[in-house]
């Protein structure tokens, strides 16, 4: 297996990952069980549950992490081709519940570093308990603002997936120019910036394609979009 890292004054390394019982995980491609729920004050309804034979994050309004049932970014990587991509170290921002690491690895056969930046603490310890210790590849998860980290760190990365919400909405210092500027100096000369943003209701579209031509071009002229059900993965090149 591979190593974790949390940046926590919490002792949350799990040694094997939690596995539901057989029966529950067959009846869950029929019913969705609660598994427990983890609330905080930056998500006052979070909670796992399993659906499908996958564990799943939500929160009352918004589903934050699915495994490899979470197709944006899914969908995503099968459209990138990472292959043609020398990619090693990769950043997460928003962590969720390790779909990222996990679909990478497990659906694309990729190990790479990660680093994951977290502002919740309960996400960090469900994501520890249900998901990052099936992953080889070694990811650091640290517990601290994205906007914060990003404005400070000087590390570079081959591929950042910047998949931050509150419920379903982004918070405004991550659409601003200043944000997108400094990603733009720790992506690698051949890095790859994948943003998430919805799509899903002609409101959310409607401010999508806003923040597209008008702030994220601006930054990344060469940007693109990939349509992904019901969202849009920007790409800066």
């Amino acid at each position: 297996m591979g190593k974790f890292k949390i940046n926590l004054s919490l002792n949350l390394f799990i040694i094997k990952p939690i596995q539901p019982p057989f029966w529950k995980n067959i009846l869950s491609y029929f019913f969705e069980f609660h598994i427990e729920s983890a609330p905080s004050e930056v998500n006052p309804h979070l909670y796992v549950s399993l659906s499908r034979g996958r564990y799943q994050l939500a929160t009352a309004s918004a589903i934050y992490s699915f495994e490899d049932l979470y197709d944006n970014f899914f969908d995503a990587f099968k459209q990138i081709n990472l292959d043609e991509n020398p990619i090693k170290n990769v950043l997460i921002l928003g962590l969720g519940l390790g779909s990222i690491p996990l679909m990478l690895e497990k659906n694309f056969e990729k190990k790479y570093n990660y680093t994951a930046i977290e502002i919740d603490e309960s996400v960090i310890y469900l994501a520890s308990k249900y998901a990052l210790p099936q992953l080889e590849s070694n990811i650091q998860c640290i517990c601290v603002d994205a906007f914060a980290y990003v404005m400070q760190t000087e590390l570079k990365f081959d591929l950042i997936c910047m998949d931050i919400f509150l419920d379903d909405v982004i918070p405004e210092e991550f659409e601003k120019n200043i944000f997108l500027e400094k990603l733009k100096t720790l992506l690698t000369d051949e890095g790859i910036l994948l943003y998430n943003r919805l799509a899903s209701f002609p409101k959310d579209m409607e401010r999508t394609k806003d923040f597209f031509n008008k702030d994220f071009k601006a930054v990344f002229p060469k940007g693109s979009y990939l349509e992904v059900k019901g969202n849009w993965i920007l790409k800066n090149k």
